[in-house]
């Protein structure tokens, strides 16, 4: 089923329908626990994920023990951290499941071949527009928007993330949220 969902996530990203096939023994899949962490903070990316079920995010931890949620995936994305994959750098964020998931890992490696080259243009626009995206969430939006842009856009995050890490991600505390919720409630 996994193998099925990620074939129709190529096929959105415009891969010719042999890309896969032709390399399907290199993928692996994998049932994980939350709490499980698919790639550490500081390692080197060999791998992506695509992302069958539950829910994955990316976070930075601080030397002060401070966490900072970089981005969470939802069933049917791809998983990977752009700027360790484009220049090789050990990663500045941590890959983990939050909740049971079923990942398809994948080598990093597989992007470099040419039947791939038009996936990784659909990926790196697909990255290009989500980031200048992001960027206007932060820069544009008081705190309030920003959680009623996640309530449109993105509720399935409002549904399976909870309520602190959804704080986190918009950069407010969980109190602040709490009230802020209230007042659209109420509104």
């Amino acid at each position: 089923m996994i193998l099925d969902q990620f074939h129709q996530c190529l096929a959105k990203l415009g891969a010719d329908a042999g890309a896969l096939l032709a390399h399907q023994g290199r993928c692996q899949p994998l049932k994980l626990e939350a709490g499980a962490v698919l790639l550490p903070q500081g390692a080197n990316q060999s791998s992506a994920f695509f992302l069958g079920s539950g829910v994955l995010r990316a976070c930075h931890y601080s030397s002060e023990g401070q966490e900072h949620i970089k981005e969470f995936y939802l069933p049917g994305e791809l998983c990977l951290l752009y700027a360790s994959w484009l220049d090789g750098r050990p990663t500045e964020y941590q890959l983990e499941a939050l909740t049971r998931v079923e990942v398809l890992k994948l080598p990093l490696a597989l992007l470099d071949l040419p039947q791939w080259q038009g996936v990784c243009r659909a990926l790196m626009r697909q990255q290009l527009l989500y980031k200048e995206e992001k960027e206007a969430f932060f820069l544009l939006n008081t705190p309030q928007e920003r959680y009623q842009a996640l309530l449109s856009r993105w509720p399935q995050w409002v549904e399976q993330i909870s309520q602190a890490q959804l704080a986190r991600y918009i950069g407010i505390s969980p109190i602040s949220l709490s009230r802020i919720r209230r007042r659209i409630n109420q509104g």
